[in-house]
């Protein structure tokens, strides 16, 4: 029986780029390819790549470089591109990049499995030209739901095909009956669901929508099973993702719909933990807060995209608000839910930015009292308005500008969990590892937002939660004392059929 053929996925960016991750393994284990941890260990290694900033896209550089050095030393064979990035540039990244055996749009993710097998076969498979994927779907949302099927929206995939797979090894059963279209790459108790694709806002220094395309919601069925079937993996938290999850069903004729689906995912047996991410601050309606600080096991967290806060500058950006609208928001929010956890990003040195628009910004930075901050200096991105405008300030002045609001800003987030000392958080341990157990309160996202190190815990396991006082924090890290385990695991549940590791 020939050997099956081996492929690592190497995984960069957001959380967004880690869903699609999981349906590209989805799609190759189903076609009968084994999925390994290591790119050494691999005849082709994908590189999902991220296009979004300039130091992502050095990242995604480095880590397919990276790649190409195994070729020649083990298995590795090919180094394939896929994700953001590749999608962003196609033929201009390899050209640039000859190192890349292949660079792989959105289009060939369907085909994934022969694309991989042509390329580590020695053929070619020519590059996409980049073209603005908010030309695939109808302007009118209404009409998108109808276009969707003609259209490849990575992390949209519901159902794989229940066909056998193929020359497997002896001892493993092949997979029978529909599958959710995703293979869990770790076993993390925390794991992300695609709400949406897209983005229909036009942020002027924003490139995604571009090569994303326009925003189109997935069915709430869809994100229910996904839910499901992530729930029987023992997935305890699930954080819904997306481009802006405050438009989430204005296509299917509902822009509350996301109130209504929090609740129908929190009751889903096993799923202890729900998360909404990639919030914009326009467009949060009071059904929402609602929704999010009062229905049971949604977290009160709001990650909420201000990017600034002067009125002129949020203009400039296609945005909208001001320090003191954006400071209503959070008052609103912390009325129905003191404890409720906030995080943003910024970015400073924006075009035509005056010392007046950023002594504003530190502002609203001061009177926020924000979990997390990320803190950005500008820079033009290809095809985007705000690399034609005049006003560019010197590297100097952004340099000195992001080195003023990032120590502001270490600041305040490390005075904000100060006062979360003497305070009861509910913590779900993800890594325990030389007795030391560490995992994630309700206001503290996975990967971004710091970590509470639990003490006195009795037989800590991953996936476990557990009520604790506060009692000292370190920067944006909380420490806290274990006072009892609560929301036990299931008892009941079995893995969904032909649903892999």
């Amino acid at each position: 029986m020939p050997e099956r053929r081996t492929v690592a996925l190497v995984t960069l960016g957001c959380a967004r780029n880690e869903v699609d991750s999981e349906e590209l393994a989805g799609r190759l284990e189903a076609d009968g390819w084994l999925l390994v941890d290591d790119a050494a260990d691999a005849d082709v290694a994908v590189v999902n790549t991220c296009g979004f900033v300039e130091a992502a896209k050095k990242d995604s550089v480095d880590a397919l470089l990276e790649a190409n050095d195994l070729k020649g030393h083990g298995r590795t064979q090919a180094v394939v591109a896929v994700g953001c990035m590749a999608e962003r540039y196609g033929k201009e990244l390899a050209d640039a990049l000859p190192e890349a055996d292949g660079v792989l749009g959105f289009d060939d993710y369907t085909n994934i499995s022969d694309r991989l097998q042509t390329i580590l076969s020695g053929g070619h498979h020519a590059p996409h030209l980049p073209r603005d994927r908010r030309k695939l779907l109808p302007i009118s949302p209404a009409e998108r739901q109808s276009a969707a099927e003609a259209v490849a929206l990575p992390g949209h995939g519901a159902e794989a095909p229940a066909e056998p797979i193929a020359d497997l090894p002896e001892g493993l059963a092949p997979a029978s009956g529909p599958r959710t279209l995703r293979k869990r790459l770790d076993d993390n108790p925390v794991a992300s669901v695609k709400l949406a694709s897209g983005c229909d806002r036009r942020c002027s220094f924003c490139a995604i929508p571009a090569f994303r395309g326009s925003f189109i919601s997935r069915r709430p069925s869809d994100v229910l099973n996904e839910a499901k079937w992530l729930a029987e993996q023992g997935v305890r938290e699930v954080v819904l993702v997306s481009e802006n999850n405050t438009s989430y069903g204005k296509d299917l004729g509902d822009i509350r719909l996301l109130e209504t689906l929090l609740g129908e995912i929190s009751a889903i047996e096993g799923v202890e933990r729900v998360r909404v991410s990639y919030l914009q601050p326009a467009e949060m309606r009071p059904g929402l807060i609602d929704a999010m600080t009062g229905t049971a096991d949604v977290v009160p967290y709001f990650d909420l995209s201000f990017q600034h806060s002067a009125p002129a500058v949020l203009r400039r950006m296609r945005r909208f608000g001001s320090t003191d609208q954006f400071l209503e928001l959070l008052g609103t929010i912390r009325d129905k839910a003191p404890q409720a956890g906030a995080r943003s990003n910024f970015i400073v040195g924006f075009p035509g930015e005056t010392e007046e628009d950023f002594a504003e910004l530190e502002r609203f930075v001061t009177n926020a009292g924000l979990d997390a901050i990320g803190v950005f200096g500008y820079s033009d991105e290809d095809g985007t308005e705000a690399a034609t405008y005049d006003g560019k300030l010197s590297e100097d002045v952004i340099a000195e500008r992001l080195d003023r609001l990032s120590r502001l800003a270490e600041e305040m987030t490390a005075q904000r969990a100060e006062q979360r000392i003497g305070t009861e958080v509910e913590v779900l341990i993800e890594s325990i590892e030389d007795g030391v157990v560490e995992g994630r309160a309700g206001h503290q996202a996975p990967e971004t937002d710091g970590l509470t190190t639990l003490t006195g815990v009795e037989a800590p396991e991953i996936g476990q939660f557990w009520r604790a006082k506060v009692t000292a924090s370190e920067g944006v890290d909380l420490i806290a004392e274990a006072l009892e385990q609560v929301r036990l695991p299931r008892t009941s549940g079995a893995e969904a059929p032909g649903a892999g590791e």
